[in-house]
């Protein structure tokens, strides 16, 4: 599925076209926030991007490639690899974040709406804090309790600052249906729906892993694919859960605070793995029989990646996923993420046969390409509001 490459409308350098910026949260870890921030950066290769922390070891590695500037908080490497810790001061060292441009083309789920900048704001939303619109799911109830006080002391402050900061963008745009609604709901903003795009790699040469070749030689059944950061709102507890003591086989792939739990109550049939290359994510998914994912996804990236191989997906009925899978055409839903909820659903999906080449065409939907041109029809919008003069 090659896409097409044609050339932007404007180099967006100042001289042709707007001047145009990208601004992220952080650059500190590998998930699909980040994957979105790259590719920003491709279809605006001359756009610098800022961000508060960035850490090269941390995410991916062609950040090192990229224009990157960073807040001061950056020279405390504490806070580059624990960005949680550094919460009571990310208010303040985003407020004090300047980005010089015509116009910031913005990636945030917290804080780089806040940004100042002397050009026009267009925000790509992940989500509203999770922390002070979505707690019930961003921390478990029977856990973190020292994470729960601070954000109940410190919500009043934080959740006027953000309001401040979303005050001052020109305009939003949410990755999902749920998010449209979060972003109504948290700030009184109607914004237009983008979906995040996948960088498509269907013909990315596979490359086995080898902590799995006894179950690619043996003749069991195929495994199921579980890629997450083990966070306490992605539930992948719940996943490992549903697998205990079966004959079915499970691939988790991340990591995170949770992991260490969640090594120590997997059965045998559950195999953990991290840090893989392209080519052994490209095998995974090309060798796996579904994507599952329990987790409280703002988009859901990881079945329309699981389709680009032709792979459906069994996911919670929730967020972002409601958007990105169709029930019985790409993919199948659970309404709990609970271990026996998710069962079922597997036995409902492997009672049902799903057609590769429909799940490749729906990935189609989700390419760079659609989302470079989404971007630039919006930051030209913005300019010939702003200045007629320089419209086109």
């Amino acid at each position: 599925m090659p896409e097409d490459r044609s050339a932007p409308p404007h180099r967006y350098d100042g001289s042709d076209g707007p001047r145009v910026a990208i601004a992220h949260d952080y650059l500190t870890q590998r998930g699909g926030a980040e994957k979105v921030v790259l590719s920003m950066s491709k279809a605006f290769p001359d756009a610098p991007i800022y961000t508060l922390l960035y850490d090269p070891e941390g995410t991916y590695p062609e950040f090192a490639d990229r224009d990157i500037r960073v807040s001061p908080l950056n020279r405390v490497s504490a806070f580059r690899k624990h960005h949680r810790a550094a919460l009571p001061v990310l208010p303040f060292t985003a407020s004090a974040m300047f980005v010089d441009a015509d116009v910031v083309v913005t990636s945030s789920s917290g804080w780089a709406h806040g940004f100042r900048t002397n050009g026009v704001k267009l925000v790509h939303c992940h989500t509203p804090a999770h922390w002070l619109y979505a707690r019930e799911h961003y921390l478990k109830p029977d856990g973190d309790l020292l994470k729960r006080a601070a954000l109940k002391v410190g919500s009043p402050l934080l959740k006027s600052w953000d309001r401040r900061a979303a005050s001052s963008v020109d305009r939003y745009l949410a990755v999902s249906t749920a998010i449209k609604h979060r972003i109504r709901d948290a700030y009184g903003i109607d914004a237009d729906v983008l979906p995040s795009p996948i960088a498509m790699k269907p013909h990315t040469a596979s490359e086995p892993v080898p902590e799995l070749q006894d179950w690619a030689t043996d003749g069991g059944a195929p495994f199921y694919l579980c890629v997450s950061r083990l966070m306490a709102y992605k539930n992948v507890d719940a996943v490992v859960g549903a697998f205990a003591d079966t004959d079915r086989r499970l691939v988790v792939v991340g990591h995170g605070p949770e992991a260490t739990r969640i090594e120590r109550m997997k059965t045998p049939n559950v195999r953990m793995l991290s840090a893989l290359t392209d080519g052994q994510m490209a095998w995974l998914y090309q060798s796996c029989r579904a994507l599952i994912a329990a987790s409280y996804e703002d988009f859901g990236l990881t079945p329309i990646e699981a389709a680009v191989s032709g792979r459906p997906a069994v996911v919670l009925r929730w967020g972002g996923f409601l958007d990105t899978v169709i029930e019985g055409t790409t993919g199948m839903f659970f309404d709990r993420p609970a271990a026996d909820s998710i069962a079922e659903a597997l036995d409902r999906f492997e009672a049902c046969e799903f057609d590769p080449d429909k799940l490749r065409s729906h990935a189609q939907r989700f390419t760079e390409q659609r989302y470079a041109e989404s971007l630039y029809a919006a930051v030209d919008a913005l300019t010939a509001q702003q200045n007629p003069d320089r419209a086109g």
